[in-house]
């Protein structure tokens, strides 16, 4: 069915903080399908359909129901659902369907009023089939007959307009009239005298029609039957009865009285009473005392439903004359129903950052009930937070008035109660659960202000040392901790690649060995940020302290070991016992018990002559010195550190007794000549070399020519004892650098017809432990056992060669 839009006020658009003067009003005929367009409303109210959208509009009723819906593409107002106008407004005369436009960002109202414009789509029906009317006969022309009228929902011009008779007689015509609806009436109009005894029943249509083109109409059966004389009919006190009735009144309570009289007397004056049934309304609320007239509840009356009853009241006697009044039953209100709350919108979760005045919650209140019943106020619980304020009408807003922290309060119940001006007043509580959402207002929190922690020197690559940690009071991607290494200032070179922090959970690794002696401890800086946007960080402070571990050896500083030959200290003959020979400094590159230092006597020419302070290093004598005592004293210092296992170091010396430090060049020249000694030994050794070559050479051409001369060679044996070969070295001998003889053995072997001839290599023995004078020299020394060394004192199964340095400890004279 088509709908018409008819705009009937359309002032201006203001830019009001809250609605607008002068509703935007609309009209749309009923029955309309669902999505038929009633109006433009954004073009109406000067908004353009982005900034419905935008600013999020929507439509709001007091009853809460969406008759209509807004496009907010196009600013299209469209039909929701199907329209009834009868179902929606009944009989009133005008029917107006109010809501409110709402937008935010500004907060606005828009009041929209559409009228829903009447249809004819109800035809008239009569309450009742067939009419059954007993009319004396004796009635004269004129005479009228009251009927209960068709009834249309339509209104207007839709309503009906007019009755007529089918088929048409000469006896009865029908008479529709009355100033206002509830005056209205219907009468048979007898036009001519009845006669019984000529017809005794009459039957014939009544018909009602309404205005709509093409006419909607219809039909009740009117019966006629013929009495014989009952003159009066009953007659009602008065034409319409009105009673007033609590809403909360008990079934069985007495509504009003109605009377009728008739003045025939016996059974033409006995008067019934009974309902005609309206139609679209139930009368089952309703009881009628058939011979009293009174009429009672039948249940409970609710105001909301229904404000007023229109019941009709025939009276009838027994003649069967009748008469018909109206009775109005007006509902009176009682505070029954409590306050209701509708709510539009709800912002939840509401974030924290959110500016005092952010409105939360949209809602309208409303009550049932009428006059001060209907009249409500709205408080909102003990909240600092949160403040009621009166939007439009009855509509309220819920907005924030301080700031909000989601770290305090996560979520906020706010409790709205809506009472209403009755007596005794109804209330009704409306609790909002507003969660606060998280913003990225916090940064991470170490929890110690800095961090030391320990590492073992020489540790191995990404050794675990320790962990920090960070936490952030918001939640989700804002309280997530990111860890990295950061320089203390954004100039700085980056920080210590030997350290690394893992991003996710904060533990720290030392990637490379360390060196206590290089580098003590290291300070870095750690940030922690989390991942919100834009990103909060915090730093703090991580001190590596590097513990020593025992990895160096004691060095020794006096006496030095370099020098060649090593000086010597000079001790007087005359010295006694605890007499401070030297001290022996060393030192250690560790630190702690690991660096603690201890002197021990490990060899010494005499070792019952010296002492060596453990803690001092000092050496001392520790006897007096004695004519028996060799005049070079060697010693070696053993310096043990304290670490585990400890490491140490030696400490080479030597010491010159002597009895009058005038003397003291004749020490160093035999310590010269000790030196042009170890010169010529190693000559002596090549020497010897050389000749064993020429010795071994001419013992081969030697066997050569023997074997060409024979055919088989015998072997012999020959044995040079001591002093065999003795020519070649006897001025060596008599020089005092060849002390021993010499041995060599020749072997000749049988066999294949070769000769070998085997040169032995001359062997030194080992000495013993015990050394006794071997001669008294210039230096007076003591170095080897008196008397040459012959072939018993050498082992024969360990041949070889004197070593320099053997060669050299050696003294001859």
């Amino acid at each position: 069915m088509a709908i018409t839009r008819q705009v009937l006020c359309l002032s201006a658009f203001l830019s009001l903080a809250h609605g607008r003067s002068e509703p935007l009003r609309y009209s749309v005929a009923e029955e309309g399908e669902s999505g038929s367009v009633v109006a433009n409303v954004a073009e109406d109210a000067g908004l353009a359909p982005a900034q419905l959208s935008a600013r999020r509009a929507r439509l709001a009723s007091e009853d809460g129901r969406q008759h209509f819906r807004l496009e907010r593409g196009t600013g299209r107002l469209v039909v929701a659902e199907r329209l009834d106008r009868e179902e929606l407004c009944g009989q009133a005369a005008t029917c107006t369907l109010p809501f409110e436009l709402v937008l935010a960002n500004p907060l606005q109202f828009l009041r929209v009023e559409v009228a829903v414009e009447d249809i004819n789509d109800h035809a008239p029906i009569f309450p009742d089939e067939q009419v059954t009317f007993r009319i004396l006969e004796t009635s004269n022309p004129g005479s009228r007959f009251p009927l209960v009228g068709a009834r249309d929902l339509d209104i207007g011009s839709n309503s009906i307009q007019a009755y007529s008779i089918s088929p048409e007689n000469e006896y009865f015509s029908v008479s529709f009239g009355g100033q206002s609806e509830d005056e209205k009436y219907v009468e048979l109009v007898l036009e001519k005298p009845l006669d019984r005894e000529e017809q005794v029943e009459m039957h014939f249509s009544l018909i009602a029609i309404d205005g709509s083109s093409p006419p909607r109409s219809g039909t009740t059966q009117i019966r006629i039957i013929v009495l014989d004389v009952n003159d009066n009919a009953p007659v009602f006190t008065k034409k319409v009865y009105v009673g007033k009735v609590l809403e909360n009144m008990p079934e069985g309570s007495v509504v009003v009285s109605v009377v009728a009289t008739d003045q025939d007397a016996g059974p033409n004056g006995n008067i019934s009473y009974q309902f005609s049934q309206v139609v679209g309304q139930s009368d089952s609320a309703f009881l009628i005392d058939r011979a009293s007239g009174e009429i009672k509840l039948t249940k409970a009356l609710d105001f909301e439903v229904a404000e007023k009853y229109e019941l009709t009241v025939q009276a009838t006697d027994g003649g069967g004359l009748s008469a018909i009044c109206k009775v109005l039953v007006e509902v009176v209100d009682v505070n029954d129903n409590a306050p209701e709350l509708v709510v539009s919108s709800l912002s939840s979760p509401l974030p924290e950052n959110a500016l005092p005045g952010t409105v939360v919650a949209l809602f309208a209140v409303r009550d049932r009930d009428s006059g001060a019943n209907g009249r409500i106020s709205c408080a909102l619980e003990d909240q600092l937070s949160f403040s009621l304020h009166a939007a439009y009408k009855n509509y309220y807003e819920l907005v924030t008035v301080s700031t909000l922290d989601r770290e305090e309060t996560a979520r906020y119940i706010l409790s709205v109660t809506a009472a209403d001006a009755g007596s005794p007043p109804l209330t009704t509580t409306q609790t909002f659960t507003v969660d606060i959402s998280d913003v990225n207002d916090n940064a991470p929190v170490f929890n110690q202000t800095s961090y030391t922690m320990y590492v073992h020197e020489n540790n191995v690559p990404t050794v675990f040392v320790g962990a920090v940690n960070a936490v952030d009071a918001d939640v989700g991607p804002n309280a997530k901790v990111i860890y990295s290494l950061v320089p203390a200032h954004p100039t700085e070179q980056p920080p210590c690649s030997c350290i690394s922090v893992n991003s996710e959970n904060g533990d720290v690794f030392v990637l490379q060995p360390l060196d206590y002696e290089q580098v003590k401890q290291i300070e870095v800086l750690v940030s922690a940020s989390d991942a919100g946007s834009p990103p909060l960080s915090a730093n703090v402070t991580v001190r590596l302290v590097v513990v020593d571990e025992n990895d160096n050896a004691p060095l020794v500083l006096y006496p030095s070991q370099d020098s060649n030959p090593p000086s010597s200290e000079l001790v007087p003959m005359s010295s006694e016992a605890g007499y401070l020979v030297t001290k022996v400094v060393a030192v250690d590159a560790d630190s702690g018990q690991n660096s603690w230092l201890s002197y021990h006597l490990l060899r010494a020419t005499d070792p019952g002559l010296f002492v060596v302070g453990a803690q001092s290093g000092e050496v001392r004598l520790r006897r007096p010195v004695m004519e028996r005592d060799a005049v070079k004293q060697k010693l070696v210092v053993l310096v043990r550190d304290n670490g585990q296992p400890p490491m140490s170091a030696t400490a080479s010396l030597s010491a010159l007794l002597l009895s009058d430090f005038s003397d003291v060049r004749l020490p160093h020249n035999s310590l010269a000549a000790e030196d042009e000694g170890d010169s010529l030994t190693m000559y002596l050794i090549i020497s010897l070399v050389f000749v064993s070559l020429l010795f071994l050479t001419s013992m081969g051409a030697f066997v050569a020519c023997k074997v060409c001369k024979r055919k088989e060679l015998k072997g012999g044996h020959v044995l040079y004892g001591a002093g065999t070969l003795q020519g070649g070295v006897a001025d060596a001998a008599a020089a005092g650098t060849l002390p021993h003889p010499y041995c060599y053995e020749i072997s000749l072997t049988t066999g294949s017809g070769n000769s070998e001839f085997k040169f032995l290599k001359p062997i030194l023995p080992s000495l013993p432990p015990q050394h006794c004078t071997m001669g008294r020299g210039t230096g007076n020394e003591q170095d080897f056992p008196r008397g040459p060394i012959t072939m018993e004192d050498v082992a024969l199964d360990k041949p070889g060669m004197l070593s320099a340095e053997q060669f050299n400890s050696l003294s001859f004279r």
